[in-house]
């Protein structure tokens, strides 16, 4: 039995044997498309045939620069089954960034947006074919071209190891230049089983998944790899979506993933419109720390919203914020990012690099889903130590095994000598009325070399002595912020977070009147 492989193979051959029927909906320019199982899996057939038709072979990089969409999906499949690597490559990123990433993958082929497509088509020609999931443009080949030129029979897919890489991504670099992280066919399917138990996500044939989480993004949380398995009913929800855009795919979800920006806006349209969806059964609020107010607005709106931790280099998921039975749901509890998920190990490493009970340090992870190295990247050579993958995220660790991420070490203030947490103070502020969105960033100060400094976007003028009486109250003097900057909105990165970095860098363009 050790013999059988665990590849992304066996998920594709389970989901083409036993779902035939089950629909995919795809948000598409022109409207909503309904698909089965079937006929996706007939247009993989015909994709495995078009990669080999342009050359892609058996260990290839091929790039993805798109949305959430059935396309996009069925290159997920095609690429993995086939021997190729999926490297999914974030739409936002601009020009220098998205070549740096793909030349230092080594693509050999490009599938992307139209305008990502025309707009790197020149530079990318000559490493090989650029195709655009939608109408051709000059030196640009149309995807479902592409597709009809191909014969119309079962392709003979290999027999893969799963050792074998599948896919590939690269981080976000909020903390530095992105670094890429290679996944394997054994890794990503392990990942995938861990989804579907149901102390995660419980991800099951019953459920209609709504990933708003793009594809882009880390393999969209591994949720396309698991719903197809299991045979989930998928709705994909194309191509930038909006708030008002998600509101009618949310009816009849079962379970949705996205980051908190998202959820904001779509919380804030429901309760405007007085909409209830009943049919959703889990809400993960991920990829940034999840705000008290946002988890007392799901509260106010029957959402079951629970919090959910990962990162690039663990594929991702490694903590979910699911209460165990023998405990109280209280929110302190709630707002912790979790418990680690079955499959992976942990230890909390202290500042004299002694494991840590109740008390703070950095977070360490090894497991068969956890990267080892980075793709050709000596400069990362010091995250991975005696087998543990540092994560950089100061946490603490209760005595039930509740993990809750302090901060990044890098987004730690330290001021006179001693550290303050930006994401605890994020924490407080958010509970302020009035308060839509914060974020706190160290900055320079002559006197205690670093200060901290408060980012917010208010709903309704603020008070900045008032904000800090309510600071005051919940943590020691030097804590609170010596000013509380109101500013339109906040500067994002590529995935939806707030870009501290930036508002390091660039303070003074987001000052407006303390």
């Amino acid at each position: 039995m050790d013999n059988d492989q665990l590849t992304l193979s066996q998920i594709a051959r389970r989901a083409r044997r036993e779902f035939p029927h089950r629909e995919v909906l795809s948000r598409e320019d022109d409207g909503m498309q309904t698909t089965t199982y079937a006929a996706l899996f007939e247009r993989v057939d015909r994709l495995a045939h078009a990669l080999a038709s342009i050359g892609v072979k058996r260990g290839d990089r091929v790039a993805t620069v798109g949305w959430n969409h059935r396309r996009h999906l069925e290159l997920y499949l095609a690429l993995t089954t086939t021997g190729a690597v999926l490297h999914t490559v974030n739409v936002r990123l601009g020009p220098d960034q998205l070549r740096e990433v793909i030349e230092h993958a080594g693509d050999v082929a490009l599938f992307a947006e139209d305008d990502v497509a025309a707009e790197h088509a020149q530079w990318f020609g000559p490493r090989g074919p650029v195709i655009a999931f939608g109408a051709t443009t000059p030196g640009v080949t149309a995807y479902d071209d592409l597709l009809d030129a191909q014969p119309g029979t079962a392709f003979a897919y290999p027999e893969l190891d799963e050792r074998e890489p599948a896919a590939m991504a690269y981080s976000s670099a909020t903390t530095g230049r992105p670094k890429g992280v290679v996944y394997s066919h054994r890794a990503l399917y392990l990942h995938s089983m861990m989804l579907c138990m149901k102390d995660t996500w419980a991800i099951s044939e019953a459920d209609t998944v709504l990933p708003v989480v793009p594809m882009f993004h880390v393999n969209a949380w591994g949720l396309p790899f698991a719903a197809v398995w299991m045979g989930s009913r998928l709705v994909l929800p194309g191509r930038r979506p909006t708030a008002d855009d998600l509101l009618p795919l949310l009816d009849g979800t079962t379970f949705a993933a996205a980051v908190p920006t998202i959820w904001m806006d779509v919380f804030a349209r429901m309760s405007e419109r007085g909409l209830r969806f009943p049919s959703l059964r889990t809400v993960v609020s991920g990829g940034a720390p999840l705000p008290a107010s946002l988890l007392r607005q799901a509260d106010r709106l029957d959402v079951p919203l629970i919090h959910s931790y990962g990162m690039t280099e663990a594929s991702p998921v490694v903590l979910v914020g699911q209460v165990r039975s023998d405990l109280e749901p209280t929110e302190e509890r709630r707002l912790k990012q979790g418990f680690v998920v079955p499959g992976l190990d942990y230890a909390v490493e202290s500042a004299g690099g002694a494991d840590a009970a109740d008390q703070r340090g950095e977070l360490r992870l090894r497991g068969p889903w956890v990267a080892e190295q980075y793709e050709r990247d000596e400069r990362g050579r010091d995250a991975f130590v005696d087998g543990w993958y540092r994560t950089g995220d100061v946490v603490t660790l209760d005595q039930h095994g509740y993990v809750h991420v302090v901060d990044r070490m890098n987004d730690l203030v330290k001021s006179g000598g001693e550290w303050i947490s930006t994401l605890e103070l994020e924490d407080a502020l958010s509970t302020f009325p009035g308060v839509t969105a914060c974020a706190v960033v160290g900055v320079p100060d002559e006197r205690w070399q670093e200060r901290p400094r408060a980012y917010v976007v208010a709903a309704q003028p603020l008070d900045p002595a008032a904000v800090k009486a309510h600071l005051a109250e919940r943590f020691p003097r030097f804590w609170v912020p010596d000013e509380i900057v109101t500013v339109e909105s906040l500067p994002l990165t590529s995935v939806g977070k707030y870009d501290k970095r930036r508002l390091r860098a660039d303070a003074g363009a987001y000052l407006s009147t303390p």
